[in-house]
């Protein structure tokens, strides 16, 4: 039998961590024959309810779960790891901004990625879900100085998504008869979806559907669906982002190519070498083919000054989060 992989989930009684786990014991993201070892980190007040999840965890009877471990100490619960699966964070309040959520979630991922360089095995790869993601996927790097800067990931992967399923509810088609949306930048609503280089069903969206709508609804909807999910639930997203992280992580784990086309890319929120003119250094979503535990960032797309300007505007957002941070990255 395939010997298990070790897998880190923070955060793991959490909403999200919550939808993750058992699609992770099912064998959704690294296929039907690939046992797992479940190491869940949670804060002290949190341990109680996840030795609860953990009973459901036992009593699903899933083949493919060989142990489930939990600590609320991040050098215990990575010891060892594969893979990992940062979804913990510190949640934004209404009298939060953007900054103050920044240097909140800074010492945590400070921790983390100490942790991890100390304790992981040397197959790392890890995803950052808590939010801001792109930036604590960058302070977690920063404080891992043995571990490559491109094994850390941020979650763009729900972005993706989303926009998909907003092309295929216009066009009548399905979410996976779209190909090639590629998410630049950064997680937040400053992301730019490339409508310009997706196709469904094979063909160009832009000779299916107007510029009008494509830069105005469509980009809108994407960029706010977050805060509609929020309104119309009472909570913030957690099934469709559990989702997603199963998403980006297969995808890494199994290959982003379809049967039908070789180049078929993703989105994936990776260290930069000053790629399309991105400043190195920063964690940026950009369209990348993958396999096999590694990821190559798609070269040659061109953009016309619509997609420039929106591309400039997610950069600058993160250049302005780096700033904040600084401090946390010596």
């Amino acid at each position: 039998m395939t010997a298990p992989i070790r897998i880190s989930v923070t955060g793991a009684a959490g909403n999200i961590g919550y939808a993750l786990l058992f699609r992770l014991a099912a064998g959704d993201c690294y296929g039907k024959d690939q046992p797992i070892i479940l190491q869940l980190l949670e804060i002290p007040p949190g341990m109680k309810a996840l030795e609860g999840v953990v009973m459901e965890l036992l009593d699903s009877a899933f083949p493919l779960l060989h142990g489930v471990e939990i600590s609320d100490d991040p050098n215990k619960a990575f010891s060892g790891i594969n893979q990992a699966f940062l979804v913990g964070s510190r949640p934004r309040t209404k009298d939060m901004n953007r900054a103050d959520l920044i240097s909140a979630n800074g010492p945590i991922f400070t921790g983390q990625g100490r942790a991890l360089n100390d304790n992981a095995a040397d197959d790392l790869r890890v995803l950052v879900v808590g939010n801001p993601c792109n930036t604590n996927a960058l302070i977690a790097a920063h404080s891992a100085p043995g571990i490559p800067k491109n094994r850390f990931h941020a979650m763009t992967r729900l972005d993706e998504n989303r926009a998909k399923a907003q092309l295929a509810k216009k066009l009548g088609s399905l979410p996976g008869e779209v190909s090639n949306l590629g998410i630049w930048g950064n997680h937040s609503d400053t992301m730019y979806p490339d409508f310009a280089h997706a196709k469904v069903r094979g063909q160009a969206v832009t000779e299916q559907v107007g510029r009008d709508w494509l830069e105005g609804d469509f980009l809108k909807t994407v960029a706010t669906r977050g805060k509609a999910i929020i309104e119309a639930r009472g909570q913030s997203s957690a099934a469709s982002a559990a989702a997603a992280a199963i998403d980006h992580m297969s995808t890494l784990w199994h290959g982003s190519a379809s049967p039908s086309d070789a180049a078929t890319f993703t989105s994936m929120g990776v260290w930069s070498d000053g790629q399309y003119g991105v400043p190195k250094g920063l964690i940026f979503s950009f369209p990348v083919t993958s396999g096999k535990g590694d990821y190559q960032i798609v070269e040659g797309l061109e953009h016309d000054d619509f997609a420039r300007a929106k591309i400039a505007a997610t950069t600058q957002e993160l250049v302005n989060e780096r700033e904040t941070v600084k401090d946390l990255l010596a």
